[in-house]
């Protein structure tokens, strides 16, 4: 008998998953719901349990001369029937035969019984699954209900929602399906397990088991968005500069993503790499499609705006929107795509026209050095240096925007220190002394743009304080001023402040001799020019974008 309980008790663990422990401790509930149905309390109800696995059930009853409560108590001579060396006080364990309990009571036992193993084994697979909630699991397809569908899990069975169901997935009885746990209820009619193909941690797990770079965290997921059975796009980044991040999870000829895209039933996905830079994620987000400029037109509001030629525009948008809605998603941005018509014909604010200057210039400047301090320039004193920072010029680039007035203006410098400081100037920043040009023929051009300025700041002065003038008053003044030969300087492009020689030639030979001229092209055709690179472009955009008002009044005059 010991044996067969034994067995017993094995087979019912290995079915169940429940240990032996709990299913012995079950077996004492049982017995003790019987003892206490047959004598209506279990209090001096004792089970025991040997090393070969055999159970016995005792009565404790208490030796005494008169019976009162023959459940609990017994009379000497009896006790020393069953042990001579018993006297009155003593306790005895009286074994007690179960199979002389009645139907009633073997009915309760057997129903607490079986509760009891429910509770036991409910908890014990919720304990299980609950730490692994966001893992992967391996089931087969068992029946389908109202397009859910019940998956055969070994110990127990989960459930796979239609709603987190792939659109492209088409299932059949005893199909294996790979899914992630996404959630564990403990419900009255028992475990509920609830599984999922459609979420991005789902997508997440499957790259770890594909890719072993992102399983030790050599390459690491920053992020993944998703509409599942359509296209998954995901952002990922190196912890090691000899790892290019994209390439490990495409694999040798592309075998682990064709691997990936067979599991998610032909799903597109999408891998960028992640950069910090906004401007280059954004780029990267709008994968499939060549975005030629990223433009931020709001960082508060993360709001930009993405430029791609007419060929790309559909592209980047995507199936209804698809792929820009993803962009979005991933990136965290609200993005705008347009294409370069456009663009230009987009009413931008002033601000927002130098914003986008801005950005060009930084992006054919990304590569240079950052900008460096007034101190390193050669033979500038610590008297300079000090008088400079007085009116908040530390920079090379702030100081190279001071014309002659402001240089002759700065207090603590003397009129010969004030010459040396601008035959440093002319020296020694390369992108103020032209190329191919001595230093008097560049303080010639320096001194004639100055005064340049100097008279028409001085027209502008007078047609913006007489505009309470007579219209012929007016025509006057601006018609004298169109014959000074300061004017006739600043309407060729070769004058503009800051232009290089090399974008002035490329200019005059594309037949763009006049700021007129160049007012008028788009930007499209700008870049088209030939030998004006794109450094030379946005930088030719920063000169318009700072001279634009000065430009258009001149224009208005005119």
């Amino acid at each position: 008998m010991a044996s067969a309980l034994n067995d017993a008790i094995r087979n019912l663990a290995a079915d169940k998953g429940i240990s032996e422990e709990l299913i012995l401790h079950t077996i004492e509930e049982f017995l003790l719901a019987a003892y206490k149905k047959r004598y209506g309390t279990a209090d001096n109800a004792v089970v025991k349990f040997d090393d070969d696995g055999d159970v016995t059930l005792f009565a404790q009853k208490k030796i005494v001369e008169d019976v009162y409560d023959p459940v609990t108590e017994i009379e000497l001579e009896e006790a020393v029937v069953l042990n001579d060396e018993c006297e009155i006080g003593d306790e005895l364990l009286i074994e007690i035969n179960p199979m002389e309990f009645d139907r009633g009571a073997i009915q309760s036992a057997k129903q607490r019984a079986k509760q009891t193993l429910r509770e036991i084994q409910k908890d014990t697979l919720y304990s299980e699954f609950k730490d692994k909630v966001g893992e992967m699991i391996i089931g087969y397809y068992q029946r389908e209900r109202n397009g859910n569908i019940f998956v055969d899990l070994g110990k127990t069975e989960g459930i796979l929602p239609k709603r987190y169901q792939s659109p492209r997935e088409i299932y059949r009885p005893n199909d294996r399906i790979k899914a992630l746990i996404y959630e564990v209820n403990k419900t009255p009619s028992g475990l509920q397990i609830v599984l999922s193909r459609t979420h991005t941690e789902f997508v997440r797990r499957v790259f770890e088991l594909e890719v072993p770079e992102i399983y030790d965290k050599t390459v690491e997921i920053y992020k993944i968005v998703r509409e599942p059975g359509y296209r998954t796009k995901i952002a990922v980044y190196s912890n090691r500069e000899d790892v290019d991040p994209v390439g490990a999870c495409v694999g040798m000829r592309g075998v682990r993503i064709q691997s990936i895209v067979r599991e998610l039933e032909g799903e597109k996905i999408d891998i960028l790499k992640y950069d910090n830079d906004p401007v280059e994620f954004i780029r990267n987000a709008l994968s499939l499609a060549e975005v030629s400029q990223v433009v931020v037109l709001d960082e508060a509001k993360r709001q930009a705006l993405a430029i791609v030629a007419d060929n790309q525009l559909s592209l980047a948008i995507g199936k209804q929107g698809l792929n820009v809605r993803l962009a979005n998603r991933l990136a965290d941005w609200s993005i705008d795509v347009k294409t370069d018509v456009q663009f230009d014909e987009m009413d931008i604010t002033a601000e927002h026209k130098r914003a986008v200057s801005r950005l060009f210039r930084e992006e054919a400047d990304e590569t240079q050095d950052e900008d460096p301090e007034i101190s390193v320039l050669p033979g500038i004193t610590e008297t300079m240096v000090a008088a400079l920072k007085n009116i908040e010029i530390e920079r090379i680039s702030d100081l190279v925007e001071l014309d002659f007035d402001e240089l002759d203006s700065i207090e603590g410098l003397d009129d010969t220190e004030r010459i040396e400081l601008r035959r440093i100037i002319s020296e020694s920043v390369e992108f103020i002394e032209p190329e191919d040009e001595d230093e008097e023929e560049f303080q010639e051009e320096l001194e004639g743009a100055y005064e340049s300025e100097a008279a028409a700041e001085t027209s502008d002065t007078v047609t913006a304080s007489d505009e309470s003038l007579p219209d012929e008053a007016t025509e006057d003044v601006v018609t004298e001023d169109e014959t000074e030969d300061e004017t006739e300087e600043i309407s060729k492009v070769s004058e503009l402040p800051d232009i290089t020689e090399d974008i002035a030639n490329a200019l005059i030979a594309y037949g763009v001799e006049e700021i007129v001229d160049l007012l008028g092209l788009p930007n499209a055709e700008l870049e088209r020019i030939p030998g004006l690179s794109a450094e030379g472009a946005g930088f030719l955009r920063q000169i318009i974008a700072e001279n634009v008002e000065i430009i258009e009044q001149e224009d208005e005059d005119e």
